[in-house]
């Protein structure tokens, strides 16, 4: 595996990473696990939609309403298990998140149309030593990164199918964003837009 480009202390990115069999088979299991999990766009505390529709594989999920964010052990609107995160995901966090301590989430976010993701921190799992790490499949997102303050600089830069990335040390608790999809820059994705997986620890190891 290729070294990746440092952005900034604690967050690095591996450029085109998965292939193209692997972005699909990737693609394929999203859509599978839909079929039980549906996407949906939750409500966030103050009572208004998100733009980004969400879903997610492994024990724990995500959700949100006006009681807050949270995890979660089953889909708020079927009542079931989130579906089994396919192994490619548990292969890659061996290789670049913590090969002693399992995943137990992975976030599923489609981007379509307008939708985006405002500066925010990943800061609701139990112990930040664990890194979030990002694959993007499908329309090139336009990423923006800053500190650990909201005041802190900002940088932003492409993410495109099948880059990697890895949010940890330093930069784990760096307000980040989606500012935009590059709509039709990529085929990969049914009907269009971007799927993001984060893969993450939650609970304590």
């Amino acid at each position: 595996m290729f070294q990746p480009l440092s952005v900034i202390p604690g967050f690095d990115l591996w450029p085109g990473l998965l292939d193209l069999p692997a972005q699909r088979a990737l693609v394929d299991a999203v859509m599978a696990a839909a079929k039980t999990a549906p996407f949906a766009r939750y409500d966030t505390a103050y009572g208004k939609a998100m733009s980004v529709a969400m879903t997610a594989f492994g024990p724990l999920g995500w959700t949100s309403d006006k009681a807050g964010y949270r995890y979660a052990q089953r889909h708020p609107g079927t009542d079931q298990a989130w579906p089994d995160m396919p192994q490619a995901l548990l292969d890659l966090w061996t290789q670049l998140g913590d090969p002693q301590t399992p995943p137990d989430s992975c976030l599923v976010n489609l981007y379509r149309g307008d939708a985006r993701m405002g500066l925010h921190q990943d800061r609701d799992e139990a112990d930040p030593a664990f890194p979030v790490l990002s694959i993007s499949l499908g329309d090139t997102a336009v990423f923006r990164i800053g500190g650990t303050s909201r005041k802190d600089p900002t940088r932003s830069l492409k993410l495109a199918s099948g880059d990697v990335c890895r949010l940890s040390g330093p930069a784990r608790l760096a307000f980040h964003g989606v500012d935009r999809i590059l709509a039709g820059s990529s085929g990969l994705v049914p009907d269009g837009g971007r799927i993001n997986l984060t893969l993450r620890r939650a609970r304590p190891a």
